[in-house]
Formats: C-alpha cells, sequence, structure tokens
C-alpha cells in the first residue's frame, strides 16, 4: 500500500515576507501597486485632523485595498473583512499585517462617497484591461460584474463610457451592499454558508462523475473528429448566426 506523508494543516508560526504574498499577475498585486503608486489619494486627508494630536488613522490605501479585495471574494461584510484580515495571508499582506477593527472599516465604508467608488471604477476598469477579473471573482449574490473588456480593445468612446458606466453601477451596488450587511443586527452564521458551498460542490462534482460513466466516448463529426459535448444538454451544437455563435 503507498504511503504519503502526513497532511498537517494545524496552525503554526511560520516567517513570512508579506510583500512576497502578493504575486506580479495577480489581481491583488495590482490592486496593490495601483493603489500605493498611481491613483491620487489626497481626498482622504482631510477626513482627519490628527497631524498635532490624537491617534494616527489608518492609511486610506490599506481600507480601500482589502475592501475592494473582499469584494473581489465575495465578501461585503466589515466583519467578514476583519476576520479575514487576522486569518488569511493575502488580506494579512494588503493590510500590512494591521488587521483594522469591523467598526473602523464600517465607518469609512459609511463616511466615504464619490471618492471609493470611483477609484474602484478605475481600478477595475485597469484590471479588467489587464485580464485580471475573471468570472471566478467577484461572484457577489445579485451583483454583475462585466469582465474581459480586453476582448473588446477597440470603440467608440461611447463605447468605453458604456463600459465604465457598468463598472460604476457595479461598485455602487457592491458599496450598497456592504452597508446593508453591516448595518444587520445579527451575523450571518459564516459555518452555514460554508456548508451549503460544498454541498453544492459535491453536488457538481456528483454530476460531473455521472456524465462521464453516461457517456464514455467523445462525439465524433462528420469528417471523424471530436467534438465538443454539452453537460446539459449533450445533443446541442454550436451554430453561426448574425449575432455571432450560439
Amino acid at each position: 500500500m503507498a504511503r504519503y506523508k502526513r497532511i498537517d494543516p494545524s496552525p503554526r508560526f511560520l516567517a513570512v515576507d508579506l510583500s512576497l504574498q502578493l504575486l506580479p499577475g495577480s489581481f491583488e498585486h495590482a490592486l496593490n501597486y495601483l493603489i500605493d503608486n498611481e491613483l491620487d489619494l489626497s481626498a482622504f486627508d482631510k477626513r482627519y485632523k490628527n497631524d498635532e494630536t490624537g491617534a494616527c488613522a489608518y492609511s486610506p490605501t490599506i481600507l480601500l485595498e482589502v475592501v475592494l479585495f473582499a469584494y473581489s471574494q465575495g465578501i461585503v461584510s466589515s466583519r467578514q473583512i476583519e476576520r479575514a484580515c487576522r486569518d488569511h495571508v493575502t488580506f494579512i499582506a494588503l493590510s500590512a499585517d494591521q488587521a483594522p477593527h469591523f467598526t473602523t472599516i464600517a465607518d469609512f465604508i459609511s463616511s466615504v462617497g464619490d471618492e471609493a467608488r470611483v477609484l474602484f471604477t478605475q481600478i477595475l476598469a485597469i484590471c479588467d484591461r489587464q485580464g485580471l477579473i475573471g468570472r471566478e471573482m467577484f461572484a457577489i449574490d445579485g451583483i454583475k460584474l462585466p469582465s474581459n473588456a480586453s476582448k473588446a480593445k477597440s470603440g467608440t468612446r461611447a463605447d468605453f463610457e458604456r463600459q465604465a458606466g457598468k463598472l460604476d453601477a457595479a461598485v455602487k451596488a457592491m458599496l450598497t451592499r456592504h452597508r446593508q450587511e453591516d448595518e444587520r443586527c445579527v451575523e450571518p452564521d459564516f459555518h452555514a454558508k460554508e456548508i451549503k458551498r460544498i454541498e453544492r460542490l459535491n453536488r457538481d462534482a456528483k454530476q460531473v462523475r455521472g456524465w462521464l460513466t453516461d457517456h464514455p466516448n467523445d462525439r465524433k463529426g462528420s469528417k471523424g473528429t471530436i467534438r465538443e459535448s454539452n453537460r446539459t444538454a449533450n445533443d446541442s451544437a454550436k451554430m453561426a448566426t448574425s449575432k455571432g455563435v450560439i
């Protein structure tokens, strides 16, 4: 019988270079670079009057980065964001291991207006053009984030304005959803949400295994070439129409 090394996911202390956790070519790396180097955040300075007295405030760069990255992972609750900044290494890297309290995050989101929305829209537009936003990101119920703008780099000014408008509307919806979640008196049951996702994974895996069992061979075309299959309706086929391939 084969023997394998024991897998031990228990907690441990590790020496981690936080800057190396943001891999080049990833959304979080682009997010960190753009907010730190390319965007003007001076509008946020007027919100603070602690240059001579009072405690130091959390940098808006950290708050913006953890919030938008949380949105990309389907997280729209300040309590969940706080927990992620304590437990997940990418959030720890983006927050520079500062772990802002959920009340700080909630106050930031409730008080910022167009500044955050405009910045988020700019970041998403740049990352989308770089192909860094996929269908697995921003999976927030009721919010559709347009993606793959890189497939349509050419167009009229009206086309680009329309794309920017869709992104702006999606960002506005995410901020609204975040504020609504923070206003809820009862914190959601995160364990129950995890169980539902695992059940969905098990159901999808069972369907794939069943389909493979029922269809042991590839479909053949008229010339003997392999045709693509469809797990929903295997007799369906692609057709070229005036509106593209359906």
